[in-house]
């Protein structure tokens, strides 16, 4: 019992400790793109941010309603637009619905790049437990590349919840894909928003059905919770939250 309750507390403090790198991480990896969203015009430019995934992203909440507006890449939108009010700013969705990453891979170049992103942020991995982890991690890799060649900065997302599986447990599907997109982050030096993470820890205190439209989809307290974490990287100053 004893080495149960140590092996607990060191996983709690390597979690505390990936949060707070994570957000380190955050507060400095789109200076470039903050240092565009800061000019006014005339010396300003359009600033896109570009989702690629899955129905969350789409804003699918109970299928087949598809919230738009509610879903965390509208509400970043109108965080970034709070911060910088005098940027021109567009959030694109070009995610399916039942889409995995070998799918969105094929069609990257033309409905991805073709956005010109600054910001590119994938979000696959509820899906990616029907093709498995190598597969892909192939896919993410070719993503990840081709937007790192063309001067795009990526963030990955970890997953959000599936009722289905046990958040808590290391052994679920879900769990494997987060583990291997945590890694995917750190080997491709891009950024990191750890939903899955952030959902993990909620569920300590509260209950995920709460934040749940359906069983594999968030509703907008679940978009919230994305949209608040991603919000990391475009302010200035942590202490400003």
């Amino acid at each position: 019992m004893k080495y149960k309750y140590n092996v607990l507390i060191i996983v709690l403090l390597l979690v505390h400790g990936a949060f707070a790198q994570a957000k380190d991480d955050a507060c400095n990896y789109l200076d470039s793109v903050k240092s565009e969203l800061k000019k006014t015009w005339p010396d300003n430019k359009t600033v896109n941010l570009v989702f690629h995934g899955h129905s969350v992203p789409s804003g699918y909440f109970k299928t087949p309603k598809v919230h738009t507006l509610e879903s965390y890449p509208y509400k970043i939108l109108k965080e970034v637009k709070q911060i910088y009010t005098h940027a021109v700013v567009n959030s694109i969705t070009t995610s399916i619905g039942g889409e995995h990453s070998e799918q969105g891979e094929k069609r990257f170049k033309e409905d991805v790049l073709a956005h010109r992103p600054d910001v590119l942020f994938i979000d696959y991995a509820l899906n990616d437990r029907n093709i498995g982890l190598e597969r892909a991690k192939i896919a993410w890799e070719k993503m990840i590349v081709q937007a790192k060649e063309y001067g795009t900065k990526v963030i990955l997302m970890t997953p959000t919840p599936d009722l289905n599986e046990d958040i808590k447990s290391i052994d679920t599907k879900l769990y494997k894909h987060t583990q291997q997109i945590r890694e995917l982050g750190q080997k491709h030096e891009v950024g990191l928003v750890d939903s899955y993470g952030l959902f993990r820890e909620l569920a300590n205190t509260k209950n995920l059905k709460d934040y749940m439209a359906q069983g594999n989809h968030i509703n907008e307290k679940g978009h919230e919770i994305v949209a608040k974490a991603i919000r990391d990287f475009f302010i200035e100053d942590f202490q400003s939250k």
